[in-house]
């Protein structure tokens, strides 16, 4: 066992693209951890997901051996969508990195993130990177951060992950300000799961952090949150490749191998612990609550088992993501789906799509609204069809969220026009520098979950940032409207909107199904209608024969007879006719704002 002093446990936390992956390959050239031969860029990113997109989805963690000290690196995934999974990383921790572009300054979700370390106590120790650019402004972010954070600018380290240059004195830095951890080993065993994943022959491999007492292998052990008991089949440590080892003592960091056959029982946050002498849980476990919802529905019906059989699978290896059968009269057999965040949903479906040869039809991201009907209930409605009748419902409550912008002073204007289209309410709005600005928001997040982070980044050439926070329910003027194509509703295009934009979705929505779908041999009304009133209507016009081209000259009796005649046949066809939409109708009317 490695003697406490000489650990340090530490985190980094970057935005996507600020070179946290970069510096992680660097960290681990210069500790000698990996092999010349065997090092490849973005090492620690295990997905070819996470190095096509240059973000990091799962937390992963690795140990170094520097001078004689023991570092244990937790690359942490920046986006605000796996928050959760940062905040349990960082409570494994004593110390956080706060990496910079010195080109771009502090975004708003590594603000949200650096909130959260200080939160929880850590040391932050920052450094400005990428200062090789020609573009870098080191000072003038060392201010921004100065300002913002309180961390003095002449302590603020700079270097280049890219070339190395500075990595040494920032791994000096690490070992000089970052505590040790703190623990006795004597004590009862208690040990915190801040990842897991499902390897296919071992089952869930769980990274751990031990506070207080020994973890040995082949020990009993309790996991207080599940309520369920396993022995240690292995522990160990990463060096990057997994090395068993015997033991774990107070403040080490490792993976812990049970036998566990499902990721829901190792869940982030849970405590474990001696099944002979169990200790109390840690603070702060929660079960990560999807907030995004949308449904998934092979484009080939026969697909359907296939479907259900990705996602328990991709569920064994992410455990925040919900889903249930559900059955639309338009898109046949699928599933509803609940997720963490838009990036979320888009990096599930994309799995699904990748790594099982799917093609899936999703609809339009909706939240989970409260609908309080006449009679007292209260039922919870993540499906605009589920959603109760008008005359039924007391009132709706939605989802609001707390969203900060970080953007130059340029945009200003642009991004407030923006968010007050979208219901938003300024509460704050500081300059934390000459250039870049901080607006705090609160907001609908049914607003945001379709469009609002495209929009932002594109009127203002993608130089601001986003973070959101949930603030609870409130009472919202809510309508769902309905789309009927020959007077038969179609689920997959009901939604649930503002009062007030309700005439402008019916609008567009008609409009576009006009363009998409096909002419049939008789009209079909398009309408959009909220109950029982139609606020918007369009007709694809009946194909025709022209059946009074043989008629050249005569009396207009003989023609109008003709026209009649096709009128009575089209009136019998609409009756028994179906209108077939077609796949590609329904992918593009539910992307309706692009």
């Amino acid at each position: 066992m490695i003697r406490q002093s000489q650990l340090r446990n530490f985190a980094i936390i970057a935005h996507i693209d600020h070179g946290k992956s970069t510096l992680a390959d660097r960290l681990l050239e210069t500790c000698g951890a990996v092999d010349p031969r065997d090092m490849r860029a973005q090492y620690l990113d295990s997905m070819d997901l996470e190095r096509e997109r240059g973000i990091t989805i799962k937390a992963q963690n690795v140990r170094l051996l520097y001078k004689d000290h023991v570092l244990q690196l937790i690359d942490t995934p920046g986006h605000v969508d796996f928050g959760y999974e940062v905040s349990r990383s960082l409570a494994a921790c004593e110390g956080a990195l706060l990496l910079v572009d010195s080109t771009q300054g502090i975004e708003a979700q590594t603000l949200a993130n650096c909130y959260l370390a200080l939160e929880h106590n850590l040391e932050v120790v920052a450094a400005l990177n990428k200062i090789d650019l020609p573009a870098s402004e080191p000072d003038l972010r060392a201010e921004e951060i100065e300002r913002v954070l309180g961390i003095p600018a002449e302590e603020i380290l700079r270097i280049s992950a890219k070339t190395g240059e500075g990595v040494p004195e920032l791994l000096d830095a690490l070992v000089e300000r970052i505590p040790a951890p703190e623990g006795d080993e004597h004590a009862q065993l208690q040990a915190l799961i801040f990842d897991s994943y499902y390897d296919a022959y071992r089952g869930v491999v769980s990274a751990i952090r031990v506070f207080d007492g020994t973890l040995k292998t082949g020990a009993s052990l309790r996991f207080v949150q599940a309520n369920a008991t396993y022995d240690a089949e292995e522990i160990g440590v990463r060096l990057p490749d997994n090395t068993p080892v015997s033991s774990l003592g107070p403040g080490e960091v490792g993976y812990l191998v049970a036998g566990i056959r499902h990721v829901g029982e190792a869940k982030v946050g849970e405590t474990v612990t001696l099944a002979a002498d169990p200790a109390p849980a840690l603070d702060g476990y929660r079960d990560p609550k999807p907030m995004v919802f949308c449904g998934l529905y092979p484009v080939d019906g026969d697909e359907f088992p296939d479907l259900r059989e990705a996602l328990g699978r991709l569920r064994l290896n992410d455990s925040s993501f919900t889903y249930e059968p559900e059955t639309s009269g338009a898109l046949g057999f699928g599933f509803r789906c609940g997720f963490l965040g838009l990036l979320h949903m888009e990096i599930i479906r994309e799995r699904l799509e990748r790594e099982y040869n799917l093609s899936l039809v999703a609809t339009a991201p909706n939240v989970e609204y409260r609908a309080h009907t006449t009679d007292g209930r209260t039922e919870i409605v993540d499906n605009p069809s589920a959603l109760p009748p008008p005359t039924a419902i007391a009132y709706i409550e939605e989802p609001f969220v707390t969203i900060t912008m970080l953007t130059p002073t340029d945009y200003v204007g642009t991004l407030m026009e923006l968010a007050q289209q979208r219901r938003g309410e300024l509460s704050k709005m500081d300059y934390i520098s000459e250039t870049r600005v901080e607006l705090v928001y609160t907001m609908p997040l049914g607003e945001i979950v379709l469009d609002f982070f495209d929009q932002m980044k594109s009127r203002t050439r993608g130089y601001a940032s986003l973070d959101y926070e949930p603030v609870g329910y409130r009472r919202s003027e809510l309508s769902k409207v309905d789309v009927l194509l020959n007077n038969v509703n179609v689920d997959a295009f009901s939604a649930i909107v503002h009062k007030d934009k309700a005439y402008e979705y019916g609008k567009r929505m008609t409009t576009k199904l006009r363009e998409l779908i096909p002419r049939q041999l008789f009209d079909v009304p398009i309408q959009a209608a909220i109950g029982g009133r139609i606020i918007a209507r369009e007709t694809v016009k009946a194909r025709r024969k022209d059946v009074i081209a043989k008629c050249y000259g005569g009396d207009i009796s003989r023609k109008r007879k003709l026209l009649e005649k096709q009128k009575e046949g089209k009136k019998k066809m609409k009756n028994i006719g179906r209108v077939e939409v077609p796949q590609e109708a329904f992918v593009a009317a539910l992307k309706l704002d692009e």
